[in-house]
């Protein structure tokens, strides 16, 4: 094993490069470009003023922490209930209630902001219409409930698997022991999910501290770091002052990332047979089933209204107001908007293969050939997913918004921002991929650590050369998880504008960009109408990839008992 893990040629050695060259391009270049301004004079001024709380009447710096805590706490507790809700209750349509509680995860940004507005806002439906309230949804509480809906769903997913993977064998000895339901609960359950809680409030505190998509829409005059980064790059030009206000936002966001990564990531409660013993058992408990029910049922009554709001208003004139139907919003959007639906499609389509290939080769390099710089490989590979896209976004304008030069030679043309080479749809494309190379860089990890060793070496004995193990062996091996790698790019590229809002130009319009004006001008219907377009070729796209998964996923079983 180790004469074939340490056996390399110079094509292993080409491929490291390129893989190396590769990841500095997409992902370091851009932020040592970015830390270069930081570390100017001006950018030190901007530092060093968001750390005393910002230029204006607001601490910005206290708002990014209080919006990124409440999001924490509150998007953390609505995963563990709907996970809880759907693994340990019993209820038909278990699938559907997955589906709509993964719901904010393949729509754009500003949707669940938008439709808040249109339903609780000070002329809401339900607000101002149904119960004669006028209330102000902008600002801090706004925000909070919109990103800890946005956000929820990537809690949720942590505590299902972690819940499934429980040994229900523990449940049953508290119990026989004389311990009730709920003490089984808060002395038996809670304790062994406690590394779920931690990562779920980390990456929630950071995915709200870094965002600036819902700020933007519903911040009204509550300011935080990202969207003081926007403002003095779009309101004053200042880049070295934005790259400032970057590194204060850069900072915590890198540190709690990575404390997620390598601390909380490895703690974890290990059941005493090491492996669950059954399938979790459903709560029998009134006084646990009732609270969870009933807390995941508003739950998911809300991202349903949200919803429905959003589909039905691309059909009505001025939803709330003139409720007519009417086809008008999306004659517009396909008639004003099909270029961005077009490059929307066809660059997202181009990044997620570019994604999954530097993301498996990344962990192939990691897992099966390098040893002593394996863990800074892996480390640069994850940067495009541990620095937020504001951050990643602006260091795009930096560096490549002119020519790349190297000892007096131009490397790259201006690829970025306005005057770039194809309007700047290969900065974008590279922001795309750098975002999604970490998910299949993971996921080809854990199947990598999951396949023997033995199958690459017995290629090996027979006179394949490395390239060759990989190729015919590896790959397919690892399909499903370079699948998964290629969903995750589609899904997050199709609705991403905060990394690309600083690199976005007239000659390249992307979908979420233009949701974006939409919403400023008050056009709400257009921006349903949009939304709802998004969501259904996401899902387009999600479901064919699905049909494939399951074809590879004969083929791969078929070729391992082949093997």
């Amino acid at each position: 094993m180790k004469n074939f893990i340490t056996r390399s040629s110079w094509h292993v050695w080409a491929l490291t490069a390129a893989v190396v060259l590769a990841l500095y391009f997409i992902v370091l270049f851009p932020t040592l470009r970015l830390l270069g301004q930081a570390f100017s004079s001006r950018g030190l001024e901007g530092f060093t003023t968001s750390l005393q709380g910002g230029q204006g009447d607001q601490n910005v710096l206290l708002n990014t922490v209080i919006l990124g805590v409440l999001v924490g706490l509150l998007g953390m507790i609505g995963g563990f209930v709907l996970a809880m809700a759907r693994t340990r209750l019993n209820f038909r349509g278990k699938r559907l209630f997955h589906w709509i509680a993964m719901l904010p995860l393949i729509s754009p940004p500003f949707a669940i902001a938008t439709a808040t507005v249109t339903l609780f806002g000070k002329r809401g439906i339900i607000t101002d219409k149904l119960l004669g309230l006028e209330v102000d949804v902008y600002g801090l509480p706004g925000l909070v409930i919109v990103l800890a809906l946005s956000f929820t769903p990537v809690s949720y997913m942590n505590f299902c698997g972690m819940i499934r993977n429980l040994d229900p064998t523990l449940e049953e000895a508290a119990q026989s022991l004389g311990a009730s339901h709920i003490k089984t609960l808060t002395k038996v359950i809670l304790p062994m999910l406690l590394p779920g809680f931690a990562t779920a409030f980390l990456l929630l505190f950071v995915e709200a501290a870094a965002d600036l998509a819902n700020p933007l829409a519903l911040g009204g005059d509550f300011h935080v770091l990202a969207s003081e980064i926007y403002f003095a790059v779009a309101g004053n030009g200042d880049v070295a002052y934005a790259a400032g206000v970057a590194l204060a936002l850069l900072i915590p966001s890198v540190s709690v990332f990575f404390i997620q990564r390598y601390w909380v990531g490895k703690k974890s409660v290990v059941s005493v047979s090491g492996k669950p013993a059954g399938e979790p058992r459903p709560l029998s408990s009134p006084w646990i089933k009732a609270p969870i029910a009933v807390l995941a049922g508003a739950w998911m009554t809300l991202i349903v209204l949200m919803y429905v709001t959003i589909a039905v208003g691309g059909f009505a004139s001025i939803l709330g107001v003139d409720n007519t139907l009417s086809l008008e919003h999306y004659r517009f959007i396909f008639r004003l908007g099909s270029d961005a639906i077009t490059t929307t499609v066809s660059m997202t389509l181009v990044a997620a293969p570019i994604a999954v290939i530097i993301g498996s080769l990344t962990a192939w390099l990691v897992v099966r050939r390098l040893k002593k710089s394996a863990g800074i490989l892996d480390l640069i590979g994850v940067l495009g997913l541990a620095v937020p896209g504001t951050i990643l976004g602006l260091g795009y304008a930096i560096a490549y918004s002119s020519p790349t030069w190297l000892f007096g030679h131009q490397l790259l043309p201006a690829i970025a921002a306005g005057g770039s080479v194809l309007g700047g749809a290969v900065g974008i494309i590279m922001v795309y991929v750098a975002r999604g190379v970490p998910a299949s860089q993971q996921s080809s990890i854990a199947a990598l650590r999951q396949v023997s060793v033995s199958l690459e070496e017995a290629a090996a004995s027979l006179g394949a050369g490395p390239m060759a193990v990989l190729r015919k062996v590896t790959a397919p091996l690892i399909a499903q998880s370079m699948l998964t790698g290629f969903t995750y790019t589609v899904t997050r590229s199709m609705t991403v504008i905060t990394a690309i809002i600083f690199i976005v130009t007239p000659e390249t319009k992307v979908m979420a960009g233009q949701i974006l004006d939409e919403v400023d001008a008050g056009r709400f219907g257009n921006a349903f109408a949009y939304c709802t377009v998004l969501i259904g070729l996401v899902l387009a796209i999600l479901i064919a990839t699905e049909l494939l998964n399951r074809l590879v996923s004969r083929r791969s079983h078929t070729s391992k008992e082949t093997v």
